[in-house]
């Protein structure tokens, strides 16, 4: 299955097929490594379906706001109709390229958070979303990536399951993401689970 329909026509099944028994704990993780408060404002970059939203707004609450930005209609389709069912009021989606959009596009000005999971290495152009991601982050912002590499120790022994669960949803193993927030941001807090699967690195940008 190609990545167009993966992201596209299939966007309605991606939610069944996307191994969140193995994926959500990196997405609870990062949002705890963000260390969101009440009433922040956060962009989820490359939002999806939304998977992560019902756990942004628990963590910033009625007065927060939540801006998801995905390329992908359909996958927004899914995203809006899941705040649509839950009421949830605060939360604004923008259809947009993650390598190409800035302040522009996002109407409430600076956001107090960029969260990327698993999305950076699907883009094909990761430094430019990590610049655009920082060019609409507050100074002293936090930023947090979450993403794959192949496990390690014990756990490559499931290397080749890896490589293909990757190859479906068109992700880079080997591109490493969370190196660009590495290399910019400061108090850099990491951590890694599911046999070093995946990594999660949040940290101060600016």
């Amino acid at each position: 299955m190609s990545t167009r329909h993966v992201y596209g026509r299939g966007a309605r099944w991606y939610d069944a097929l996307s191994g969140e028994f193995v994926y959500r704990a990196g997405r609870i993780a990062g949002i705890e490594l963000l260390g969101l408060r009440e009433g922040d404002t956060v962009l989820d970059l490359g939002c999806g379906t939304g998977l992560n939203l019902p756990e942004l707004v628990q963590r910033v609450g009625p007065t927060g706001r939540i801006v998801g930005l995905d390329r992908s209609a359909d996958m927004l389709g899914v995203a809006e109709r899941r705040a649509e069912r839950h009421g949830w009021a605060n939360v604004t989606l923008v259809h947009a390229d993650a390598t190409d959009f800035g302040p522009r596009d996002l109407t409430d000005g600076p956001v107090d958070a960029v969260l990327a999971t698993y999305a950076m290495s699907v883009f094909p152009d990761p430094d430019a979303a990590w610049r655009n991601a920082r060019s609409v982050l507050r100074p002293g912002g936090r930023a947090c990536i979450v993403d794959m590499q192949p496990p390690t120790g014990a756990a490559r022994i499931l290397s080749p399951v890896a490589h293909l669960a990757a190859a479906a949803g068109g992700s880079d193993l080997e591109s490493r993401p969370w190196q660009l927030l590495e290399r910019d941001g400061s108090r850099l807090v990491r951590r890694t689970l599911r046999g070093g699967h995946i990594v999660a690195v949040a940290g101060t940008v600016g």
